[in-house]
């Protein structure tokens, strides 16, 4: 598995790191966990994930999928992810977001990505910084959304912390 390299942040969001490259045997392992619920390796990606975050954070969060995928899969990937993460970092961890249904970004290319992002919206009130988990990301455009339904919560800073981020194209090495 190799380190993601690094990545700008997407709109909204302050600083956006991710652990691994989705390819290969890293790619393997998260999809195991998000269409399998092989959860073995949530504590060793939880550790890897709080070991990136080097500024105080008031809580943690992540970008819920859809409340469709969620039914037929039985549990929430990312939920999994935020609140090891906030175990390991001793913060608190809330849903603070919703998603409305709609299709998956998966399969999608850049341009769709972006132009048709997730609805999202806060279910609470909050402040400080946020703390933003996700399992993946491609074109940055779920956690734009998301920053942007934190912000307008309340958030005075937004720090997306993802488990795996898609290789550029011809960076699949």
């Amino acid at each position: 598995m190799r380190r993601a390299p690094s990545l700008p942040a997407p709109p909204g969001v302050d600083r956006c790191v991710a652990l691994l490259a989705y390819a290969g045997a890293a790619r393997e392992l998260v999809a195991r966990l998000k269409y399998r619920n092989a959860r073995a390796s949530i504590g060793w990606l939880a550790q890897g994930l709080a070991a990136l975050v080097d500024e105080p954070v008031s809580l943690v969060t992540w970008a819920p999928t859809t409340p469709a995928r969620r039914r037929a899969r039985g549990f929430d990937q990312a939920e999994l992810l935020a609140r090891a993460v906030g175990r390991s970092l001793g913060r608190p961890t809330r849903r603070l977001l919703r998603r409305a249904p709609g299709p998956p970004q998966t399969g999608n290319d850049a341009a769709t990505r972006r132009s048709a992002r997730p609805a999202l919206a806060a279910t609470r009130r909050c402040q400080g910084t946020v703390l933003l988990v996700d399992d993946v990301t491609t074109t940055g455009a779920t956690l734009a959304a998301a920053a942007a339904a934190l912000r307008s919560a309340g958030a005075d800073r937004v720090v997306a912390l993802v488990a795996a981020r898609t290789p550029p194209p011809g960076d699949l090495h």
